[in-house]
């Protein structure tokens, strides 16, 4: 069975440049032969500036962490919503690893989506 990384990195501001980035996470995360968890595609179907439907997504977000083996940070910022993750991961004692550009261009080979 794949490891199942959960991908965890900013979603609010620059909602559409910021889920362009997380489709190179995810393309990343994949080609790792990990199977990753990724909630920022809910604001496809959310509003991410409705604080009630922020919140939805959130705690939607957040209660996939129980199913996970390991966090993956990335993106040089820690927002609010990323922090609680961390801590919520911290708790349960699921691995966090921060992922650098780097190593993104290392399996990628330059390809972003």
């Amino acid at each position: 069975m794949m490891k199942r990384v959960y991908v965890c990195a900013p979603l609010g501001g620059n909602i559409e440049e910021n889920l362009k980035k997380v489709k190179t996470y995810t393309a990343y995360a994949l080609r790792c032969g990990t199977a990753p968890v990724v909630p920022h595609f809910y604001a496809e179907c959310l509003d991410d500036n409705d604080p009630k439907d922020r919140e939805i997504g959130l705690a939607a977000g957040m209660s996939l962490l129980w199913l996970c083996d390991e966090i993956w940070t990335f993106g040089d910022t820690v927002t609010d919503g990323m922090r609680a993750e961390l801590k919520f991961c911290k708790n349960l004692n699921i691995r966090t690893r921060h992922i650098t550009e780097k190593e993104i261009q290392n399996v990628l080979g330059g390809k972003t989506l």
